[in-house]
């Protein structure tokens, strides 16, 4: 299978394409003729970067990943405090659910896991993975300086803030409602911080 950093051009606007189907209607609910039609290449052009859909998802995924990564790299070296890390994470999910209520790549996916191909079950997993390790680190950090209650391990907490995030997307979705994660985000955060005393 192709990493995402070693796709052609050509190539990357199938994965760009594919991103977008899966957000809107998860692994089984497009086809490569649906690429075919939001893009103008021919199925066998398809084929051709990706012989199975599997490998197309695999590699959608991948650089999902990477994506985010990059994101939480770049929150994690402005030095902020535990509380506003959680406020830059739960934004990465605002800023997907605003454009026409899209739901996170790797949320979509999550839902329909057991009928994933294993190789695409693999890569959600280690979307989910490497979220939950960054949340524990930023959670730990807080709880470690006093700034985050020790309500649950940095891990439990961890889950939690996850699962409100992407749950928020759905239930949004489902409710044909704007508002997203950030409602969600902000009242879990109220929560789990220790409030500094006013003077």
């Amino acid at each position: 299978m192709k990493h995402f950093s070693q796709i052609t051009d050509s190539a990357e606007r199938v994965v760009d394409a594919a991103e977008d189907l899966i957000q809107q209607h998860g692994y089984n609910g497009f086809s490569y003729d649906d690429i075919s039609r939001a893009i103008g290449i021919k199925k066998p052009s398809i084929h051709h970067h990706f012989p199975t859909k599997a490998e197309l998802v695999a590699v959608v995924v991948q650089r999902y990943t990477h994506r985010f990564s990059e994101c939480l790299a770049q929150i994690a070296d402005r030095k902020l405090p535990a509380s506003s890390q959680l406020e830059a994470y739960a934004a990465l999910f605002e800023s997907t659910y605003k454009r026409n209520r899209r739901i996170c790549v790797c949320g979509m996916l999550g839902a329909e896991v057991e009928g994933l191909p294993l190789l695409v079950a693999e890569e959600v997993k280690r979307f989910f993975k490497i979220n939950i390790d960054w949340l524990v680190g930023a959670i730990r950090e807080g709880q470690g300086n006093g700034t985050i209650k020790n309500i649950g391990t940095p891990k439990s907490l961890a889950a939690m803030f996850l699962c409100s995030l992407e749950g928020a997307m759905v239930v949004g979705r489902g409710l044909a409602q704007d508002a997203g994660p950030h409602k969600i985000a902000a009242t879990m955060i109220a929560a789990i911080v220790i409030a500094k005393p006013q003077r």
